[in-house]
């Protein structure tokens, strides 16, 4: 699909990945419907994408758990560009936390924004496009949709639910014979975005991105080219690459190294950290940001990974070969 004139809706627009994509299309020339709850943020990324040369942008505030307003904000996209080409789910909110000590409240509210926002937007987009004729549909989920790690229970649980619901959605179109509209899942490994800053936190120790970590830029490249051309599932950096080759191989093995790394390098031993639901129930202060701050983490992190993937897998390698008559 030719991308430059394309209507592109993106939710979790204000920050991060989402406010990285956004600017990602415009530049390509694109018309950008932006999503998030944050009216001041949304509004300064509509001039930042207005900035780049043929862009335009719309900004709708709109809370994802609210089927009826993202049902509007679908209409209001078609409203203003007569079409929906690309849209993208990509609004996400986290809790840290020992299982048990999470508050309900906030561990169903991380599952409505995460899945059943991804629900209520994956119905308007493909209602959209299955009228059209054509269209595709992102997902964001995360590596840790493949494998999982301590102290996110709900955040991993949905991350699983969005590979899920993609791979059922694409069952259906498929059945249907609609093979012009597409729907693609995006995994990311640890990305450099406020969503840490911003968590919920009950673990006590201040989250940190866990290295390696990588641009939200890169991220927004890849959804950029599943818009050109679609593909079922895309993994993000090699080290993602290589925790899912790992999580084939050993299972057991890649939960174990991921337990350790998240102890070690998720969550500070020298920062303590207050208890507080973060942005869950009322959205940060300010204008956003793509970025947050991580990215001085990533090589020492890449290196120290590699390595112990290597290692890993030649472990697993000869015990199998032991194992073999």
């Amino acid at each position: 699909m030719r991308v430059r004139d394309s209507v592109v809706v993106i939710t979790g627009a204000s920050s991060g990945i989402g406010r990285a994509t956004a600017l990602a299309f415009a530049r390509k020339g694109c018309a950008v419907v932006l999503a998030a709850r944050r009216a001041d943020a949304l509004e300064a990324v509509r001039r930042e994408c207005e900035s780049h040369r043929r862009a335009e942008a719309l900004a709708v505030p709109t809370d994802v758990t609210d089927a009826a307003a993202v049902d509007d904000l679908a209409r209001r996209a078609v409203e203003r560009f007569g079409r929906v080409d690309v849209w993208v789910n990509a609004a996400a909110v986290t809790v840290f936390g020992p299982f048990e000590q999470v508050p309900l409240e906030d561990f169903r509210k991380v599952l409505d924004v995460n899945v059943m926002g991804y629900v209520h937007g994956a119905r308007a987009a493909l209602r959209l496009m299955r009228e059209q004729g054509r269209g595709t549909l992102v997902n964001v989920s995360s590596i840790v949709g493949v494998v999982s790690q301590p102290y996110t229970h709900a955040y991993g649980m949905s991350k699983h639910a969005v590979r899920a619901l993609s791979a059922s959605l694409r069952q259906e179109l498929r059945l249907e014979k609609a093979k012009h509209v597409h729907v693609c899942t995006v995994l990311p490994a640890t990305v450099d975005t406020p969503l840490f800053q911003h968590a919920a936190n009950y673990t006590g120790r201040r989250p940190r991105a866990m290295p390696p970590v990588h641009s939200p830029e890169r991220v927004a490249r890849t959804i950029v080219d599943l818009a050109r051309a679609p593909r079922r599932e895309v993994v993000v950096g090699p080290t993602g690459r290589s925790l899912v080759i790992q999580s084939r191989m050993s299972p057991g093995l890649a939960e174990r190294m991921m337990a350790r790394q998240v102890d070690r390098t998720h969550l500070s031993r020298e920062e303590p950290a207050p208890a507080g639901p973060g942005n869950l129930h009322v959205p940060a202060a300010g204008e956003g940001a793509v970025h947050g701050g991580w990215d001085g983490r990533r090589r020492t992190g890449l290196r120290r990974l590699t390595a112990a993937t290597v290692l890993a897998l030649a472990a697993a390698g000869a015990a199998r070969r032991v194992r073999t008559p």
